[in-house]
């Protein structure tokens, strides 16, 4: 079976950060976890030629739009193309507006965190189905953790308001033009975005129907 599998071009991968231990770096570890090393790695694009239609996508945005890509991962028949966020509503209408894309359906908007990816620590991820040529392709741009913000496609995909406003109530991730930009997962007096990596993973207090549950490192101990 493995003879008939195509073979894809092999994308290239920035290194951003070198890490040892198993749960974080510099710790006492003294399971022997701490002798892993892991490296963190992006990818940084390939070009085409793909083939199928991923070739003739990528041209039509490239007709359309001047310099829309910030690179392009085309990996296991899956196309993601990075696109700076200036030019993501540019791109997203067309998208889903040229006939030969007609995308017309935003699936789901989703944040991630890299923090050690310095200067694009937040990305958003965006997969779009066309229902007319039952295609899917995925669409992600960034932004750095100093100016978290990112327009809203919201205008041009109605069905992303639910999806930024999670993604921005988990990652706090501001998207610009949003029409009611509020939490919609976590209480509105909530502190923080949990999804962060840097949000703490445990010692907050929580209250559930006026029963407190303290912190972790608060409660008893029955050993």
């Amino acid at each position: 079976m493995s003879e008939n599998l195509p073979e894809y071009p092999k994308y290239q991968q920035e290194v951003v950060e070198t890490e040892t231990g198993m749960w974080s770096t510099g710790t006492g570890d003294t399971s022997g976890y701490g002798l892993i090393t892991r490296t963190i790695e992006m990818p940084t694009g390939q070009q085409p030629p793909f083939g199928d239609w991923y070739d003739d996508a990528i041209k039509r945005v490239e007709e359309k739009v001047d310099h829309p890509f910030h690179h392009i991962v085309f990996d296991h028949g899956e196309l993601t193309l990075y696109v700076p966020r200036e030019k993501l509503l540019e791109v997203m209408r067309i998208m889903r507006d040229d006939y030969p894309l007609r995308f017309e359906y935003c699936l789901s908007v989703s944040g991630v965190h890299y923090p050690e990816y310095h200067g694009h620590e937040f990305h958003v991820v965006y997969h779009l189905e066309s229902m007319t040529h039952n295609r899917r392709i995925r669409v992600e741009t960034g932004a750095p953790a100093d100016d978290p913000t990112i327009p809203s496609v919201t205008s041009i995909y109605p069905a992303a308001d639910w999806h930024e406003r999670e993604t921005w109530d988990m990652f706090g991730i501001v998207f610009d033009g949003h029409p009611h930009l509020t939490r919609i997962l976590m209480p509105d007096d909530w502190v923080g975005h949990p999804q962060r990596k840097d949000y703490p993973l445990g010692g907050i207090p929580i209250e559930f129907k006026g029963t407190k549950v303290p912190p972790v490192d608060q409660r008893r101990r029955y050993l």
